[in-house]
């Protein structure tokens, strides 16, 4: 007879599901827990998911989920596990039924001395993916533990729970995650892009390293860092006895999708063309003995002999000293060839392409680690410039050299907003030398940005009657190739500055009369000393929905694109913006306060060359959410409502004043 629970234990009651006996939890996750339990009508045991009511919080998505598993049901394939059934406990939460297959998962088993039998499971995996993909359906999280035995001891791919069906767009967690094992994920599905059947691939991929070399090919303490590592770090090697699959690694998991396998056919044939060198089948049996109780007890006596012949043959010759006794005999001759090269090396050498894509791989990462024209010989300029004489005509390639002129351009940018004339003139040169060496014109006139950026820095020197400021902005701008239209229209206005500086209220609210509103938004500087005398906390901001982004949040101060302390904050929400009217009416002896969408026609600014959207006192639905103006990059294109206690980055403020 069993235990009984203790009174005081607590005890989660099972589901209660029509037809269903449930008997007991098999395991839990973040989106769902799978129980065992006796399908009544037919008395057999299946395994039924049921899903969490976070992970499908509200009747739409609970909807398109069942829609999905429909989907999904809709395949039937020997190495692909069923659907039985979907419906709703009577809790109303969404479940489906499938087999119980109790005979473990993939990740409890070792292949790391059977080739042959990892090679199997990847076939069998293929296949499954290949009807799945002709179908319309991406699994999305391929990974050992979604790799399931049945009776027969047949691979079963599992899970296409979280798998969607092309078209949809990227899929996240109600926590903001993208979908997917980070240890496993694509670097695209990383970032939380649209992704197609060969995310699957590169997962496929890291399936098949781990299961050769019993580890993953990257290691990292937390989830951020393995799917940065993924997405940035190059393509690892394997170990000595592997290295006749490195080729097949350096496409299964190219950073680039466009660098990958494209199908699944592609990926079985290079798999399939993979031959381990002549000498690998006797050196495992030498591994085998070296393995054994006997040869360990006789390494000892080994070990003994061999220091024996050591001492001996570095002993001087040609005499007895009672010990040893070595004769005078000459020293062989050494051969006049040179020794064989090693068979194995030729497996390092990267397939057709590899090469460009190895090349692409390093430069993206020192893009992402801002190494972009120094140190010497490890920097993204050199590797683009290299990579660009030996394929000038490879798409990735141009692509690389886009990235980096734009990484380039925009710390130029950067440079200019924050007055480190050198870096901004070093940085304009570098990105010359890029475009001289690529085709482009090096002598193209400055992109609007940049144009901006220094427009905001001439514009504030004119406001100070600042003549020196206004002359060095003319020259970094002439030497960063302005417009000459334009050179000469700001010639003519810094020509006009006269008189003393006239004085500048410290915000320009401040100066307002009464009912105006402010002609520009808050600006970063002006909300920094807010921040400084009233230490505020930063609001948590909105963002693109991604992997990356949910471990890095975006605030005020980093809102995810450079900034200067000129342009119009963002990030903040309503509650910060009326904070700010409240301590700037002190400051400046007034009252002051959001406009009203009746009060200011401006309908949104401008910040580094993106429009950003302005708050309205209006209410939305409630007063817990407010107006905002419409016209932002992100898309907005009327007003509409947002949470008022969050930031947006796109989302800035304007002041009225009332009295």
């Amino acid at each position: 007879m069993d235990d009984p629970t203790p009174a005081d234990a607590h005890v989660e009651p099972l589901p209660q599901i029509n037809g269903y006996r449930l008997l007991r939890q098999l395991g839990r996750g973040g989106m769902s827990t799978v129980y065992l339990a006796e399908q009544t009508a037919l008395g057999r045991e299946v395994a039924i998911k049921v899903m969490a009511p976070q992970a499908l919080a509200d009747e739409v998505s609970r909807r398109r989920f069942e829609n999905e598993v429909r989907t999904i049901a809709r395949l039937e394939h020997p190495h692909i596990v069923r659907i039985h059934e979907l419906g709703r406990t009577k809790d109303g939460l969404p479940y489906y039924s499938m087999p119980h297959l109790a005979r473990g998962h993939l990740g409890e088993l070792d292949f790391t001395r059977d080739e042959a039998g990892a090679v199997e499971i990847a076939i069998a995996l293929l296949a499954a993916l290949e009807y799945a993909h002709s179908r319309g359906v991406v699994h999305r999280d391929v990974k050992p533990e979604n790799v399931l035995f049945d009776e027969a001891g047949r691979p079963l791919l599992a899970d296409f729970g979280i798998a969607l069906r092309r078209g949809f767009g990227p899929r996240v967690t109600t926590a903001g995650l993208a979908v997917g094992s980070t240890a496993y994920m694509a670097p695209e599905q990383a970032r939380g892009e649209d992704v197609d059947g060969r995310a699957d691939l590169y997962s496929l991929g890291v399936v098949i390293w781990e299961m050769l070399a019993g580890r993953l090919p990257y290691e990292a303490a937390d989830a951020l860092s393995m799917a940065l590592a993924h997405a940035q770090q190059p393509i690892p090697k394997l170990p000595a006895h592997l290295r006749h699959w490195q080729r097949f690694m350096y496409r299964a998991l190219a950073k680039s999708a466009d660098s990958r396998f494209q199908t699944t056919a592609e990926m079985r044939e290079a798999m399939l063309a993979v031959r381990p060198p002549r000498w690998l089948p006797a050196w495992d049996r030498v591994r085998d003995v070296i393995g054994s109780p006997a040869m360990r007890w006789g390494a000892g006596i080994a070990a003994v002999a061999l220091l024996g012949w050591g001492v001996a043959s570095v002993w001087p010759r040609g005499g007895n000293d009672g010990f040893f006794h070595v004769p005078n005999a000459p020293l062989a001759a050494a051969p006049d060839t040179e020794a064989a090269p090693d068979p194995t090396d030729r497996m390092l050498a990267p397939l057709p392409g590899a090469d460009i894509e190895m090349a692409v791989s390093r430069g993206r990462a020192q893009i992402a680690r801002n190494a972009l024209t120094t140190p010497e010989g490890d920097n993204a300029l050199a590797t683009v410039l290299e990579a660009w004489t030996n394929h000038p005509d490879d798409p990735r390639v141009k692509a690389l050299s886009t990235d980096l002129d734009t990484a380039l351009r925009t710390k130029t940018v950067a440079a200019v907003k924050g007055n480190d004339d050198a870096r901004a003139r070093d940085l304009a040169g570098h990105t010359e030398q890029l475009a001289r060496a690529t085709g482009q014109r090096g002598d193209a006139p400055a992109a609007a940005d940049l144009q901006k950026a220094l427009r905001t820095r001439f514009d504030d020197a004119l406001a100070h009657n600042d003549r020196k400021r206004a002359q060095q902005t003319l020259v970094l701008a002439k030497d960063l190739r302005l417009a000459p239209a334009e050179l000469t229209r700001w010639t003519r206005e810094a020509n006009r500055i006269e008189g003393a500086p006239r004085t500048v209220a410290g915000d320009e609210v401040a100066d307002l009369g009464r009912g105006s509103v402010s002609p520009h938004p808050v600006t970063r500087a002006e909300y920094q000393r807010f921040v400084d005398a009233t230490h505020r906390p930063a609001s948590l901001c909105r963002e693109r929905a991604s992997l990356l982004r949910v471990f890095a949040p975006r605030t005020w101060q980093s809102p995810g694109f450079a900034q200067g302390p000129n342009d119009p904050v963002v990030c903040v929400s309503l509650q910060d913006a009326e904070a700010y009217a409240n301590w700037l009416g002190g400051q400046a002896g007034g009252k002051f306060r959001l406009p009203s969408s009746s009060d200011s026609s401006r309908a949104s600014a401008d910040v580094g060359g993106r429009s950003i959207s302005l708050w309205l006192r209006d209410c939305g639905g409630s007063c817990l959410e407010r107006m905002v103006t419409a016209h932002s990059w992100r898309g907005r294109t009327a007003q509409e409502p947002l949470t008022a206690n969050r930031g947006y980055d796109d989302v800035g403020f304007r002041l009225m004043r009332e009295r």
